[in-house]
């Protein structure tokens, strides 16, 4: 929000430095991002008034003016603005003024002295000036023409008020109060201890019995509505310089004098209001949802049709507006209106959130009506709005049209001075409290060693005893906290031996040559279903966009989208890692939120050397790493099947029996769909497994020779290889080190239901040296266990 601290001043009596002032604000809580000078740094320009304008006799487009500029002579001066035109007051830089050559208003800029000139034979004698030269807008096309009641010779910065600075505020969404000047202003007079001097809205009385009928058909929408009928108002009346430039320094255009009005009492008071033009309504105004095949255009020229909860002003033909969005096209007013009926309501922020960004519009009445407008406000705009209309346009005003429905409720909140001192950190007498939130108008009283509290009308944001604990630090000022070293006994926690934590996990991960990536947790809905086989979601209500509508149950759609964008950027060879949460249960109840870790590899499995040849990663790579991470922790693997792999690629990770993860290669199905010229491979699993603890054993060093024997059998196709060794491994001699598959053969020589497998057995005593007939023994033992169990047939 942009706030002109001259505006400001005359609302609150406050006697600081604008720097002084924007310190104040921030630390108040209302943050100032930019403090901006109204105009540039400039010297010699006064009010001129135009006498003469001739044609130039060596120029099209130049003109030879003569203008009064209050030096006692007229002055002759050379200009080349299209709109400049006999008895018009504008700006006038005289010999000898000084401006800067490029606008910005830093002060900083480059000065530009003017001197007298001729231009094309003809001598000049100063410059007539644009608006753009002034540093007030980038418009430039012609002269600014100021205000025909400007004295001539009248220095132009104090006429148009150029010593302003303008605040730009960086407003929170709960300060919905703070959306105004009366405000802001509220809380300068509550931090510094300054004066209000607020403009009073004295009532208007009525001068014609017209009125127009009101009605409130959805009171849980709308908790108050005001009209009024204005007649006999003259259109040819323009808005008055004053006015339209405190809506320019606020940032919004002047338009007419009707619209303008309604602008500026919202700027003042923070009550959106609109005028329609009272010659194009039809019967009583009633607020009521729209009903199935209604329509209405809006002021930016679109057309909304019906949707469910879509609060409407409506007469005897139909909608006319959106309620506390935005008014109708056909019922503005416009050049030729010559009676207004004026609205000013109160609509409840839960009728209006989201409206303005679901029909993809912005209104300011949008933006404050979501926030929360002060409900007791509707009166003071509309007799402000009333008095200025009277003034500025003229007319008749006829009686106010009031319904009251459901308003909020302002609760009285219970604040212990205790708990306050406990949650500041530091000491404040109640007194001190008490007389704070006096000045926040919050009506203290005392009950006991507390004080009840309640909040004023513009307060949307005072609900509980914390937020009054807020209030009381952010007014009594943040620099009255105590610059202390927090303190505090933190006790040893209790960790399994063994245990990791996740920042161990993440470097095992990035030793393997993975990078680690964070995706957002709202995925489109199609990832869903093409990693996860999960055709119903949990679905946002609100979502961020439509491509962030579902909340995710995998990681896996956000490595593939990360592995996209690194090819579309050049990149061929890709190893990524993310570490988050993923959501199951249902839209009203996520209860399960189980943390997840998934990898993607894609490529070369080494990086391009010239040594040796490197092929693409499969399955075994992807294995190797999650085996590699684990640490020694016990995963299971078996064969199984998974939405996102490809049939015939894909493992089970199970862990003390349950599943926990798959490993694989991705499906061709999504291989094609998401454009990539390989397939990766992936892997995910729960996050817990991985960081089980699992304690150190120490052995010594052998100093033992080790023995090796190699074995060779043939087993059916369809016996894992798995299950072989770990049966070999849970009933091994004590002896026995290492059981592992050093080769495997299918082909000539094998039946074609079988499959040839070479294992290496190592063998050490960390006492002495195995003879050949214990070495034999073990070997024979092992031997008789695949027969035994895996029906094995021995290969010489």
């Amino acid at each position: 929000m942009k706030v002109s601290v001259a505006w400001l001043k005359e609302l609150v009596a406050v006697d600081l430095e604008v720097a002084a002032l924007a310190r104040a604000l921030t630390m108040g809580g209302l943050e100032v991002e930019e403090a901006s000078p109204v105009g540039t740094a400039f010297t010699g320009i006064v009010v001129a008034h135009v006498k003469k304008v001739s044609p130039h006799p060596n120029a099209d487009k130049l003109r030879v003016t003569e203008v009064d500029a209050g030096t006692g002579e007229l002055l002759q001066i050379v200009c080349g603005a299209p709109n400049v035109a006999e008895g018009q007051k504008v700006p006038c830089a005289l010999v000898g003024a000084k401006l800067p050559s490029s606008q910005g208003g830093t002060g900083n800029e480059t000065v530009l002295e003017i001197r007298k000139a001729k231009l094309r034979g003809v001598e000049s004698n100063g410059m007539l000036c644009s608006a753009r030269e002034l540093g007030l807008s980038d418009e430039h096309a012609g002269l600014l023409v100021l205000s025909p009641d400007a004295a001539i010779g009248a220095d132009v910065r104090e006429v148009l008020a150029l010593g302003d600075t303008i605040f730009t505020l960086k407003l929170t969404p709960n300060r919905g109060d703070a959306q105004s000047m009366f405000g802001i202003a509220r809380d300068v007079a509550a931090i510094t201890g300054a004066r209000l001097t607020l403009a009073e809205a004295k009532p208007v009385a009525s001068m014609l019995s017209q009125a127009r009928t009101v009605r409130i058909s959805e009171p849980a929408a709308c908790g108050r509505y005001l009209g009024r009928v204005i007649r006999g108002i003259d259109p040819a009346r323009r808005t008055p310089d004053w006015l339209a430039r405190r809506l320019e320094r606020a940032g919004l255009r002047p338009i007419s004098p009707l619209v303008d009005i309604t602008n500026f009492v919202m700027l003042e008071r923070g009550q959106p209001m609109h005028a329609f033009d009272n010659a194009k309504l039809a019967g009583g105004i009633d607020v009521r949802f729209m009903k199935p095949g209604e329509r209405v255009k809006l002021l930016n020229g679109d057309t909304v049709e019906y949707r469910p909860n879509l609060l409407a002003i409506t007469d005897e033909s139909g909608p006319v507006g959106l309620g506390g969005v935005m008014g109708g096209f056909d019922s503005m007013v416009g050049e030729a209106t010559t009676e207004v009926f004026f609205e000013a309501a109160f609509f409840h922020p839960e009728a209006v959130q989201g409206k303005a960004r679901e029909l993809s519009l912005t209104s300011d009445a949008a933006h404050r009506y979501e926030r929360g407008v002060d409900f007791e406000a509707c009166f003071g705009a509309m007799e402000r709005a009333t008095q200025l209309t009277l003034e500025i346009c003229g007319g008749e005003a006829g009686p106010v049209s009031r319904v009251d429905a459901a308003l909020p409720k302002r609760e009285s909140v219970t604040v212990r001075p205790a708990r306050v001192v406990e949650l500041l950190g530091y000491r404040l007498e109640a007194g001190a409290m008490r007389a704070i939130l006096e000045r926040l108008a919050c009506q203290p009283r005392m009950a006991g060693e507390s004080i009840v509290a309640t909040p004023p009308s513009w307060r949307f944001d005072l609900a509980i005893e914390e937020d009054y604990v807020e209030e009381i630090a952010r007014i009594h000022g943040y620099d009255h906290v105590p610059d202390l070293a927090p303190r505090s006994s933190v006790p040893m926690l209790r960790i399994a031996d063994g245990r990791r934590d996740r920042f161990e996990l993440r470097h095992a991960l990035a030793a393997q040559g993975y990078q680690e990536v964070i995706n957002y947790s709202f995925v489109p809905e199609e990832w869903e279903r093409d990693f996860a086989g999960n055709a119903a979601p949990v679905r946002l209500a609100n979502p961020i966009s439509s491509q962030m509508g579902a909340m995710r149950t995998t990681l896996l759609g956000g490595l593939v989208q990360t592995l996209r964008a690194n090819l579309n950027r050049g990149e061929t060879r890709a190893r990524l890692f993310e570490v988050g949460r993923c959501f199951e249960g249902s839209a009203a109840d996520i209860a399960v939120q189980p943390e997840r870790i998934a990898a993607i590899a894609y490529g070369m499995r080494s990086p391009e050397q010239w040594a040796e040849k490197s092929g693409l990663v499969d399955f075994f790579d992807a294995k190797g790493d999650l085996e590699a991470i684990a640490a020694g922790r016990p995963l299971e693997f078996t064969a199984g099947t998974h939405p996102a792999c490809h049939p015939g690629r894909c493992a089970a990770v199970r862990w003390r029996g349950t599943p926990v993860g798959i490993v694989g290669e991705l499906h061709p199905r999504l291989q094609q769909a998401y454009e990539l010229p390989t397939a990766p491979v992936v892997f995910e699993l729960v996050l817990e497994p991985l960081l089980e603890g699992l304690a150190p054993r120490f052995s010594g060093l052998s100093r033992m020779p080790a023995v090796r024997r190699d074995i060779s059998f043939e087993v059916a196709q369809e016996v894992p290889v798995g299950h072989l060794l770990e049966a070999i491994r849970r009933g091994k001699p004590a002896w026995v080190r290492e059981v592992e598959v050093f080769d495997q053969y299918r082909g000539k020589g094998v039946d074609p239901d079988k499959k040839s497998l070479a294992l290496r057995i190592v063998m050490q005593d960390t006492d002495r040296t195995l003879t050949d007939s214990e070495v034999e023994e073990i070997v024979a033992s092992i031997r008789e266990q695949l027969i035994e169990q895996f029906k094995a047939k021995p290969r010489t």
